[in-house]
Parts: C-alpha cells; structure tokens; sequence
C-alpha cells in the first residue's frame, strides 16, 4: 500500500471524526469512503457472529438511505455483490448492474435493486488472512469501473474499517490505528501464521485472535510484527488465563530460532 495514500485515507477518516468531536471509528472510516470515491453511499456489514464464515455479515453502518436499504436486501436475500464478496474473500466489482451476466447471477437481488437508482456497486472484503470481518461496500448511481487510484483507494478505506474494528473488537482507543496508521507489513504472512497459532493456543476465532495480538503490542508498545515472530518462533504464547509468557518446555524444543530481544514481552495482555 502506497504511503501516501494511507496517510490521506487516515486523514481524511480523521477530519470526519474531528468534525463530531469524537476519536475516528468505521462510521467516519465509511463517509470519507463515500466522499473519496464520489458514492452514492457506503455500506458496512460485519460478521457479529464469534465464528467467522458461518453467517453472513450484518449491515451496521450506511451512510445515506440507498445504501441502507441495499444493504439489508443483501442480506435478507443472501445474494449479491457483499455476500459474494464475503463468501470468496476478494473484492467483487461490479461496473454495470444491468449486464445480463449480473442479471443472472443475482436474480432476487436486481429485481429489487431497479427501484433504487444504483447502476454500480463495488464490495471490498474487510480481511486480512484468516480474520475475516465484513464488507465494505460502495454504491454509485452511474456505470463504469473504478479508476485505477479509486480502486487502490477503496482497498485502503478496507484496511482502515479493518484496523479499527480489531482495535475497538481488543478494546484500544480507537483513535491507535490513525494515530499509528496502517502499515501492511504489519499483516505479512508471519503476522496471520501468529493468529493461527494464538487462536489454537486460546480456543478462539482467528479474528479474535488477531485483536488479542494487536491489543498486546499496543500494550507492550512493539510492532505487531516484532509479537508475531516471537509467537511463530515459538519465543511467546498466549495463555487461556490472559497471561501472557514463556512457552511449553515442548515449544521451545522445536526451534532455536528467535530475537535477542524477545525476552521482554513477558506480562498480561
């Protein structure tokens, strides 16, 4: 992701929120969407469920009527561009609403779409790895595809609904992921083998276990990905008690591999 355009997505998230007077939150994250990509409106679904995947996502935010009502028929019909977005865990783009292909491919939905004046719809997954949390949704009132920026800008607009989600899910000030931004190499790989592993450690969605993760290097002051390598190198576990420490005796058997520097995270999430 480029930095600079992270840096104005987390801009503009913030001057929404500043104009309340509050700290950011995916309400503002979804009207600066809508603004930076010249909306009809936005739409936010999230999976409330504590298992991710075995129900679709429930709309919680829209920032005009429209996208409120398309949401929820998305929802009610368990058809269209979000659920599908959901399902396969990839954007789903669609330029042309009246296209037959799309008129086949969501019947129940397009026949109920017609009355509301939306030509477009653009659904980009709130995800990263195994943590699956919703869709973002964007909806325009003419044909035609995202611009290439447009396209990386409603990526970045996911990332941040993703990031501040986690962090109100962990309990942080919401204010964390603006202030500190979002950095991708936070979500490398290592950081989704981690979550894979705190969520077996503690029994917990990956989801859940993410946002322990996130909550404990906020704590510790460290980069999420300076916690992950301690967990993957086998140097930290997470404990079902909310301690936070020295692995088994058949952990560390399995590897020698880990930083000088990993001994200080010892402490309670």
């Amino acid at each position: 992701m480029n930095d600079d355009r992270t840096a104005r997505v987390w801009t503009s998230i913030t001057t929404q929120a500043l104009a309340h007077g509050v700290a950011p939150d995916a309400r503002h994250a979804c009207y600066a969407c809508a603004e930076a990509l010249q909306a009809t409106g936005v739409g936010l679904s999230l999976s409330l469920t504590r298992t991710p995947g075995r129900a679709l996502p429930e709309p919680v935010i829209a920032t005009s009527p429209i996208a409120e009502r398309l949401e929820e028929l998305q929802f009610t019909l368990g058809e269209g561009p979000s659920p599908e977005a959901a399902a396969q865990d990839r954007p789903v783009l669609v330029a042309d609403l009246a296209a037959d292909v799309n008129q086949r491919r969501w019947p129940g939905f397009l026949a109920a779409v017609g009355a509301h004046d939306i030509a477009a719809i653009f659904a980009f997954p709130v995800s990263s790895g195994g943590a699956r949390v919703g869709v973002l949704t964007v909806y325009r009132a003419v044909t035609g595809n995202l611009s290439g920026p447009e396209l990386a800008d409603g990526l970045a607009y996911a990332d941040a609904v993703l990031v501040l989600t986690l962090d109100h899910h962990s309990g942080l000030p919401v204010s964390s992921g603006g202030r500190r931004g979002f950095d991708p190499v936070d979500f490398r790989a290592e950081v989704h083998q981690a979550a894979g592993m705190v969520s077996a450690q503690l029994g917990v969605s990956v989801t859940d276990a993410l946002s322990r993760l996130r909550a404990y290097a906020y704590a510790q002051d460290r980069r999420l990905a300076d916690i992950a390598h301690a967990v993957v190198s086998r140097r930290l576990r997470f404990h079902p008690d909310g301690s936070v420490g020295a692995p088994d005796a058949d952990d560390v058997a399995d590897t020698n591999e880990g930083r000088a520097d990993d001994s200080d995270l010892e402490g309670r999430a």
